[in-house]
């Protein structure tokens, strides 16, 4: 009887995650870990455009954009963010451009970026973004139309 009352407990305490609506188990607008908030994996996004390359941001250089913490490696850099965010803000919140392109969201990691039409895109790892690099302008086209159903 105990094994029986468990699992109709269960099945009650888990019954409201079940019938949520699809939007209410949409994913967050910048993609962080399940551990901190940070965006783009604490890299200065402003970086990428200026310095051409993945670069670690300081605490001390930080701001909030759309429920995330964006560091940067110089005030200025941080200044040039707060001043346009959708310059230099990763598209599609840093999550993994061609999982966007696919319907789905997967992590974007910082480290397998590239810049397009002066926009940055992340992939989830080396083997993805060669994957995405093949139709680059397809999968945008794709990831353009997928992008705005996949986040709350």
């Amino acid at each position: 009887m105990k094994l029986r009352s468990l699992l109709a407990a269960a099945a009650i305490a888990l019954a409201p995650v079940v019938l949520l609506p699809a939007a209410a188990l949409a994913e967050p607008p910048i993609y962080t870990s399940a551990f901190d908030d940070l965006a783009v994996q604490g890299y200065d996004p402003v970086a990428y455009f200026t310095a051409g390359k993945p670069v670690k941001g300081a605490k001390e250089f930080s701001t909030k954009y759309m429920g995330a913490t964006f560091r940067f490696a110089s005030a200025a850099n941080r200044d040039a963010f707060i001043a346009n965010p959708a310059a230099y803000a990763p598209q599609y919140g840093g999550y993994c451009a061609w999982a966007v392109s696919q319907g789905y969201t997967a992590k974007g990691d910082a480290r397998n970026w590239k810049i397009v039409d002066g926009k940055l895109y992340l992939n989830y790892n080396t083997s993805i973004q060669k994957k995405w690099e093949g139709d680059i302008p397809g999968f945008v086209s794709a990831a353009n139309t997928n992008w705005p159903g996949l986040v709350d």
